[in-house]
């Protein structure tokens, strides 16, 4: 089976030791996945920005790894208030559409108060 290491440039990718995403054989592993920062070094405000800008990156890496988000068989969603889930629906909703992967939404603390929601994927690109 092939390992395939796909790194994104996320600042805790070094100081943690992990990668975005590990291809191996037809499987890909997305690791958790917070917002990106914008230009104030800052994520987006609102749990609703935050995971569409999660999802913008983990489009990303599922391209670099051959899949899309129509792969995606499992998700997790962890968000440190679950009240502020149902606002994350409709990018929910519009990134997976008709193809809805088995989903576990977890009310935990996360790396940072200032983040909202962390998602993590598993896809399947096999035949």
């Amino acid at each position: 089976m092939s390992i395939k290491r796909i790194h994104s440039g996320g600042a805790f990718e070094p100081k943690i030791g992990y990668c975005r995403a590990v291809v191996a054989g037809d499987w890909v592993h997305v690791a958790g996945t917070v917002a990106a920062p914008q230009a104030d070094g800052e994520p987006p405000k609102g749990a609703a920005a935050q995971c569409a800008s999660a999802l913008a990156i983990i489009e990303n890496v599922l391209s670099e790894a051959g899949a899309g988000f129509k792969n995606v068989v499992r998700v997790s969603y962890m968000l440190p208030a679950a009240s502020e889930f149902e606002e994350c629906w409709p990018a929910l909703r519009a990134a997976f559409g008709d193809n809805p992967p088995a989903a576990t939404m977890i009310e935990c603390g996360l790396i940072d108060p200032k983040y909202r929601i962390e998602i993590e994927v598993t896809a399947y690109i096999g035949s």
